[in-house]
């Protein structure tokens, strides 16, 4: 997958399912769509046809469009300009597009620039919330410190921690939790007690 292709799924991706992502994702390249001058040069309307498999379409291209004004405006279009930024002033270039929040900010910075960032999404939150360490409602900044304080900062530590995440909520960690077998049980109480 390209870092454009990165990108675009991580802003598709927000309240919908990996599957419905991949479908537009593959509508957009089948049509030889995914590159950034060639979303640029996109109507909105045409735009929205391509996505519509990840809903939410008419939202979802205004933010995908929001994102390529500021790659124009920014980096003229160019991922290696933008791959050139510190992480911490990329970050909060990030965050100034209408449209990205910390987790599509923190997603792109870790998978597309394999930057040590690590993503804090539902999944991690309902985990971390009924082990007890923190509530539900604590904000972005408490979770993703978590894990940032206690491991070491490294793309491919970070990424597969998230991997693990994601396989352990839809495993186990459901919205109807399953915790017979889950392979935190045990760990319960060493987690709870040890992580602040």
């Amino acid at each position: 997958m390209s870092r454009f292709e990165m990108m675009v799924g991580a802003i598709l991706t927000q309240n919908t399912a990996w599957a419905n992502v991949e479908k537009a994702i593959s509508n957009l390249k089948s049509a030889r769509l995914l590159s950034p001058g060639a979303m640029a040069k996109l109507g909105r309307k045409r735009l929205a046809k391509f996505i519509r498999p990840a809903g939410y379409y008419n939202i979802k291209t205004k933010r995908l469009k929001n994102f390529i004004f500021f790659l124009f405006s920014e980096y003229g279009l160019n991922l290696d300009k933008m791959r050139g930024e510190p992480t911490a002033v990329l970050r909060k270039k990030l965050l100034g597009v209408n449209g990205v929040g910390p987790e599509t900010c923190d997603s792109i910075l870790l998978y597309a620039f394999d930057r040590p960032v690590f993503v804090i999404d539902a999944y991690t939150k309902r985990i971390i919330s009924r082990h007890g360490i923190l509530g539900q409602s604590s904000p972005y900044e408490d979770f993703q410190g978590l894990f940032m304080d206690n491991l070491a900062h490294d793309s491919a530590i970070f990424n597969e921690y998230h991997a693990l995440i994601v396989k352990l909520a839809k495993d186990f960690c459901r919205t109807k939790p399953c915790c017979d077998g889950c392979p935190l049980d045990d760990s319960k109480n060493y987690l709870a007690n040890n992580i602040s």
